[in-house]
């Protein structure tokens, strides 16, 4: 994978990722704000899942978005200086299947299986 193409799927990867948080954060306000405007028992609603439980799974996508942006980010970084595709714990490179299929790796196969 070329620098150039890894800059490409990097910043679509953050981009969607940026979009994701933003939809997130748009859904966690919209179950605040419902809440805020029930008076329901939902914590004893047979029918299904509690206002608190939405909450809880929208918070939790959250933040696996933002650990997510993070890790692009610090692809992008390796990229600029120079360090992308080389894997952290060995120093050897990192097969370009892998980084196709994450690219955002920072190990080589062989140093993930361990």
């Amino acid at each position: 994978m070329t620098q150039t193409s890894a800059r490409d799927r990097l910043e679509a990867l953050r981009a969607a990722t940026l979009e994701r948080l933003a939809a997130l954060q748009g859904e966690h306000r919209a179950v605040v704000d419902a809440s805020r405007d029930s008076n329901a028992d939902d914590e004893h609603d047979p029918e299904g899942a509690t206002i608190a439980f939405e909450r809880a799974q929208v918070d939790a996508l959250a933040r696996d978005a933002i650990e997510r942006l993070a890790s692009v980010d610090a692809a992008i970084a390796r990229l600029d200086d120079g360090s992308y595709g080389i894997c952290t714990v060995c120093g050897q490179p990192i097969a370009a299947a892998r980084l196709e299929a994450r690219p955002t790796a920072t190990t080589c196969v062989g140093c993930a299986a361990r």
